[in-house]
């Protein structure tokens, strides 16, 4: 079952969610016995506008199908953050906040997220729950490879009851090039020439054509075939052999396309994810600005040379950029060769151990954080040297630069902070980096923050 099957749920998303919020406002303001005035007809308009637009860009239910649902709740209350927002600097703006009670204002925007949730959930159980026990939908699946088998498991878990797949064909198999083994409850039907008769002939109301990319001109041939038959036909790409980050259906000059590596941070969770960095590294700033000024003082005492290390790391998109930290060694390296900081390294002064054990030589970041440069949480950055050794031995290393490096990172937290003296070890935290890719959110960053305070403490594995 698809999206597009469940009229209920593309209702929900045009029109029932504004609904909700202006519903729930007009109750609020009933219960609470309050006059319905032109204002707070306005404020509906206004609020129907513009959280269709915020939840339109958010795409919640694309979360939710991908069964996400602590990303899908936390989705909705930020985007119901960015209405409240948009909505407080619109009322402050035209002094219309003063037109409306307090009372029922800040109990609508209590309430308006818990029940924009609730109906969705509602929505989403109804949808892919009832009418489990009707007409069960024919199916049959044309490549007997890997995704092929993939694709069939998942069509007989519970949640997709209502389709009966007959079978597999395949040109492979009837040449025994077992490259796959279908399941035996689901047989060889034939050659992929005999796809079109067959549906015709059982009445198939679904077809899965799991060719290989490689096998493109089959699948035109039977495109051209299946156009007189009735059933319903999905080409699933086999897109699973690629590390995917963030995949997503898009659309690119009109053109529908499968985006396979792309940056979590597009629309509203773009600026939710600045917003934030910006916040967050004023207020770090302003707190930590007091013990600044001693350390500078303590590097500038403890050996020659400037207090601040400036280094040439790659950012977004692989793009260089200059990543500031006190300095901590007695030399400055920022050439084609850096070696990494290793336990007891000689080139690390008394007071550079201390900052390092302690990450105090990292506060000059939040100025990369507010100059854009940075992120508090995201991969960390390596030097050009390591990055340009590290991308020709491991396998998707620069998809890391998808985003801004950060201050803190998922593999940080993980273990994998401080020296990386193996490949295996470096493998390591790059899975974790494209980890973090495909699963940000919000939470997922402020877990990551307080998880950093607590390994701090323990002062291992940074040199």
């Amino acid at each position: 079952m698809t999206e597009n099957d469940i009229p209920l749920i593309s209702f929900f998303k045009r029109l029932l969610d504004p609904a909700i919020i202006l519903g729930l406002l007009y109750l609020v303001i009933v219960v609470q016995d309050e006059m319905f005035t032109g204002n707070y007809l306005a404020l509906m308009i206004i609020a129907f506008f513009i959280s269709s637009f915020i939840y339109e860009q958010i795409d919640l239910y694309r979360t939710l199908h991908a069964g996400k649902k602590l990303a899908f709740a936390t989705d909705i209350f930020m985007g119901w953050a960015v209405v409240v927002c948009l909505l407080a600097l619109i009322g402050q703006g035209t002094g219309l906040r003063y037109e409306f009670s307090d009372q029922v204002v800040l109990t609508w925007f209590t309430l308006a997220p818990f029940a924009l949730l609730l109906s969705r959930l509602t929505a989403y159980r109804l949808a892919f729950n009832i009418g489990k026990d009707r007409e069960v939908r024919s199916a049959i699946i044309v490549g007997a490879n890997n995704l092929g088998t993939d694709i069939l498991r998942r069509l007989t878990s519970r949640s997709n009851a209502g389709m009966d797949v007959h079978g597999f064909f395949d040109d492979h198999l009837a040449l025994n090039q077992k490259y796959a083994v279908p399941m035996p409850s689901r047989p060889y039907l034939g050659l992929i020439a005999d796809v079109a008769l067959y549906a015709c002939t059982h009445k198939i109301r679904t077809i899965f054509i799991c060719l290989p990319m490689s096998e493109n001109a089959g699948s035109s041939s039977l495109m051209e075939e299946l156009r007189d038959t009735t059933a319903s036909v999905y080409f699933v790409p086999d897109i699973y052999t690629f590390d995917l980050i963030q995949a997503r259906l898009d659309h690119v000059g009109g053109i529908p396309v499968i985006g396979i590596c792309e940056t979590p941070f597009t629309g509203l969770r773009s600026v939710l994810k600045r917003s934030s960095d910006i916040v967050l590294a004023l207020l770090i700033q302003i707190m930590l600005l007091p013990i600044m000024l001693p350390i500078a003082i303590g590097v500038k005492l403890s050996s020659p040379g400037p207090i601040i290390f400036a280094q040439r790391r790659y950012g977004l998109n692989g793009e260089e950029i200059v990543v500031y930290k006190f300095r901590s060694m007695g030399v400055c390296e920022d050439g084609a060769v850096v070696d990494q900081a290793t336990k007891n390294d000689i080139r690390v002064t008394r007071f550079g151990g201390f900052l390092r054990r302690t990450s105090l030589d990292e506060l000059p970041q939040f100025i990369n954080v507010l100059q854009g440069r940075m992120s508090i949480v995201g991969p960390r950055p390596h030097a050009v040297a390591h990055n340009e050794m590290y991308r020709k031995l491991i396998k998707g290393y620069m998809l890391r630069h998808k985003v801004k490096p950060g201050i803190t990172g998922w593999a940080q937290i993980n273990g994998f902070r401080g020296e990386t003296d193996t490949l295996d070890k470096m493998r390591s935290r790059i899975e974790f980096d494209l980890e973090y890719l495909r699963n940000w959110s919000l939470g997922l960053d402020l877990l990551i923050i307080m998880r950093t305070v607590k390994e701090v403490l323990k002062k291992d594995n940074a040199y």
